[in-house]
């Protein structure tokens, strides 16, 4: 006689454990070779908590795979470098002044359950949890033919397999100059072929799905790889020396768009990585000369895709820009006879964007970033300056000029203007004193850079609408200006909208007239030389179709260079 060990306690299972768990009961004295002992465990273990709980999470998981839910991902794949930094730096801290909330965090930071826990995170963000197959050995050591001595020209193979879906494989192959063998050229972070932990750049490529590759070439293994199905295997010869490369923390904005689609150059279309202008990317390998892997900051797929490397972007960007240089000043020279700065720009043309590396600057309590509007003359900075202070005039200020010119009666010195004669203002500017200055009617006007750095020491918030010249004083770790661009609309938005509210022409000096057809192209030439030469410092382009929204707008990116953490040149945050 069988007990029947399955009792009537009571709980409440998930309704498929609790169906199995009856039929059991059921069938128990139908199971002759069932044991007493192999009947207690399973009524335990259909009875026990962790079984449940662990079927609970993974119908709650189902369900918001079918509702399409979106799941949380890791913001980054290497929390334990993070780690290392905080720790660093909390050290830093408390050899410069002890403070016990310090001490405790580095304290408790070092506990092995939480750094178990980020070890953890890292490997469910690098999807670090598949198997992995060992290498095998065509030669096997207790085959009788074989006493234990290979040849120094027989080689190791090990066989690499990998299920193929609709993710890229996530490595390229090349045909090697030297040999002319088929080798992987690289290896895609985050891809199937890093997650297996198997196939290393330099491997050589014997078989792919029993299929000899000698003698052929990189696109021949390709069909074959794309004409399968299933399970993938490869044979391969171990390179002599692997590669580990630790992931970069390196993060750049993107100063051009990319379209790896349209670009006749990379060696791979398929792993190729498209961004636009101002795109932050975390460069994750920057071993190949020409083309760097990364992934867009905040993206949710953690494989990484080809980029081009700086070097090779600006070997790009030279090719075409002279005759762009060029055509540029012809213009400003046959449209712009006015602006005598023009041969200053020099420095500019000379510097190429393409990549420049950014951190994360937060918000500093009671030190504010300097706001600077960059526009053509005309757009309406100085407008949406007067609306940003009128909004608090106790927390934006803007600074007082400098002129050489006499004081008028009636005016006070140090409110309109500072007054200093013409030779110290000479002298000042000759020192780099100034930000920016001009000449007007035989006197002298201009921002010193100290009444920009007194505005913000005092806890103000500075707002600057200099001339777009003035970035390359402003834009210092010392200041880290937050710099917008003003940009006017297409002409035809640009006249219409200007008619419509009945703009007064700001190139008229009793301001009593509107803007001339020649002054509106004016304005459109000059935002597209602004753009050509300055585009790279801007974190904000506003458009100014309608001035009540571009304030909207100006008043939001206020708001978030005050509340949140953006990103700005390494350096500033070093």
């Amino acid at each position: 006689m069988t007990t029947n060990l399955f009792d009537n306690r009571k709980m409440d299972l998930d309704p498929a454990l609790n169906d199995l768990y009856l039929n059991l009961r059921q069938a128990a004295t139908n199971l002759p070779t069932t044991t007493n002992e192999e009947l207690t465990f399973l009524n335990d273990l259909l009875q026990s908590k962790e079984l449940n709980a662990l079927v609970n999470i993974h119908n709650k998981i189902l369900t918001a795979m079918d509702q399409k839910r979106y799941f949380p991902v890791p913001v980054l794949s290497q929390s334990m470098h993070v780690l290392g930094d905080v720790l660093h730096l909390l050290l830093q801290q408390q050899q410069s002044y002890r403070s016990r909330d310090s001490q405790e965090l580095f304290q408790l930071l070092q506990r092995p359950h939480f750094q178990g826990l980020l070890c953890a995170h890292d490997a469910v963000a690098q999807k670090d949890y598949y198997p992995h197959l060992p290498e095998v050995s065509l030669f096997d050591p207790a085959d009788e033919n074989c006493d234990g001595d290979i040849d120094a020209s027989e080689q190791t193979i090990k066989i690499v397999q990998l299920v193929k879906s609709n993710e890229p494989l996530g490595a390229t192959i090349k045909t090697d100059e030297a040999t002319g063998k088929i080798v992987i050229a690289r290896v895609m972070h985050g891809g199937a072929a890093d997650r297996s932990g198997l196939i290393h750049v330099g491997d050589e490529v014997v078989e792919v799905n029993g299929i000899n590759v000698e003698g052929k070439e990189p696109n021949d293994v390709l069909s074959i790889l794309q004409n399968s199905e299933g399970t993938i295997t490869f044979k391969l010869i171990p390179a002599e020396s692997k590669m580990n490369v630790r992931e970069s923390k390196v993060r750049v904005r993107a100063h051009f768009d990319y379209d790896s689609t349209t670009d006749p150059y990379i060696p791979c279309k398929e792993a190729g990585l498209d961004f636009r202008k101002r795109d932050v990317l975390h460069i994750v390998c920057q071993d190949d000369q020409y083309w760097w892997q990364a992934r867009k900051e905040g993206d949710r797929n953690m494989r990484a895709g080809l980029i081009p490397s700086r070097a090779l972007q600006e070997k790009r960007i030279l090719h075409e820009r002279d005759s762009l240089v060029q055509q540029q000043l012809q213009q400003q020279q046959e449209n712009d006879l006015e602006d005598a700065d023009a041969d200053t720009d020099d420095f500019d043309r000379d510097s190429i964007a393409t990549y420049e590396e950014v951190a994360k600057l937060y918000p500093r309590p009671g030190l504010h970033r300097p706001i600077v509007l960059i526009g053509p003359p005309g757009v309406g900075r100085n407008e949406l300056k007067r609306r940003l202070i009128d909004t608090d005039p106790h927390k934006f200020k803007t600074p007082t000029p400098y002129t050489s010119r006499a004081m008028k009666p009636g005016e006070v010195d140090g409110k309109e203007y500072y007054f200093v004669s013409r030779t110290q203002m000479e002298m000042d500017i000759e020192k780099g004193k100034f930000i920016e200055y001009g000449e007007y009617k035989g006197n002298l006007y201009g921002t010193s850079s100290d009444s920009v750095k007194s505005i913000v020491n005092a806890g103000y918030v500075c707002i600057l609408s200099p001339h777009y010249q003035a970035l390359k004083m402003l834009r210092t770790p010392q200041l880290k200006p937050y710099i917008i661009y003003i940009s006017p609309p297409s002409l035809d938005a640009l006249k219409q909208s200007r008619t419509a509210h009945h703009a007064r022409s700001t190139f008229d000096v009793n301001n009593s007239r509107g803007f001339t057809e020649e002054e509106f192209e004016d304005m459109i030439r000059h935002s597209q030389r602004i753009e050509f030469l300055y585009e790279h410092f801007f974190d904000e382009i506003i458009v100014n179709d309608d001035l009540s929204r571009a304030f909207t707008k100006f008043l939001q990116a206020v708001n978030r260079v005050e509340t949140e953490p953006l990103w700005v040149p390494a350096s500033w945050v070093q």
